[in-house]
Parts: structure tokens; sequence; C-alpha cells
């Protein structure tokens, strides 16, 4: 009895070993999947590509007079924030020091901008509401660096169906 337990158990190993390495073989065989052009992003971009808009030279001015006031010493310290929130119309409402203004280029694109390098930073974004105990509209947000601006970032803020629209949002970057 004992021995035909062991030439299943034989067997069935056998089988198990054969079944993963052909599945792993098929695998190997396929493909390699592409991502889709909206995902992938290059290392280098050109201006005005990638859903942003281009940088202005007024905006360009502003954004080096923001870096030349420079944050204090404990704003840009590891582990402190920078906050912001900014209404649907892209006004600055309230935030850390550190966030100097918002501006709104079109439905659903904003940009925040600050007096200190945030490029190399965590982002962290949501839809909010710019009043207390109210519930945020629903919709969408994505958060990236913003093109050729080293000390803004750009939002962008979608509906729940992923048509652009304007929506408060509120935003961290993390030092």
């Amino acid at each position: 009895m004992t021995t035909l337990f062991r030439r299943k158990a034989v067997a069935v190993a056998f089988a198990a070993l054969a079944l993963t390495l052909a599945g792993g073989g098929i695998a190997v065989a396929q493909p390699a999947a592409q991502a889709p052009a909206e995902v992938a992003q290059s290392a280098v971009r050109q201006p005005g590509t990638g859903g942003q808009p281009t940088v202005t030279p007024a905006e360009a001015r502003k954004a080096k007079a923001a870096l030349a006031q420079g944050p204090s010493a404990l704003a840009t310290a590891p582990g402190t924030v920078a906050s912001a929130v900014v209404s649907s119309g892209g006004a600055l409402l309230r935030g850390s020091p550190e966030a100097v203004s918002a501006t709104r280029y079109g439905p659903g694109q904003y940009q925040v901008l600050f007096n200190y390098n945030v490029s190399l930073k965590t982002f962290v974004a949501t839809i909010g509401t710019t009043d207390p105990y109210n519930v945020p509209p629903g919709g969408e947000i994505s958060v990236a660096p913003r093109l050729q601006t080293p000390n803004a970032v750009f939002i962008q803020t979608r509906n729940s169906a992923g048509t652009a629209a304007d929506r408060p949002f509120h935003l961290v970057v993390a030092n």
C-alpha cells in the first residue's frame, strides 16, 4: 500500500513540475506587453506634451522670483510637508507659507507654485472642499511635476466619467 502512495506522490510531483515548466515556456514565448502611450512616460518630454500647457515667459519669471524668495530651513527639512488648498477656479485659498500661488489653465488643469524646488518630492492630491462640513464632488485627480518649472506641481481633475472638469483640491508635498 505504501508503495502505491509513493508512486502516486512521485507521479503528482512530476505532473506539477511538467505543468509549471510548460506554463513558463508559454509565458516566455509571448511577446512583451507594451504600455499604452498615455501611461508610458518618457524620461525627456518636449514642452507642451503630456497634457501640460507650455510655460509662458511670464510664468517662468514668476517661478524664478518665487525660488529667489526661498523657504525657511525648517520647511525643506526631511519629514516636513508643504500644503495647498485650491478652489475649482484656481485660487490658492490656504496652505503652508511655501505655497506661493495657484493657476488654472483650462478645464481641470492647474499649477501650484512653491518657493523651493519640489521636482524630486512626493506629491499627494485629493479632490476636496474649500469650505468646512461639505462632501467634496466626485471625480478623479492626477498630479505630476510641472514641466520646465522645478518649483511647481501640475494637477489635472476630472469628473467621475473621466472628462476634464474643474474640481477643488488639496495638495501635499512631502519632503
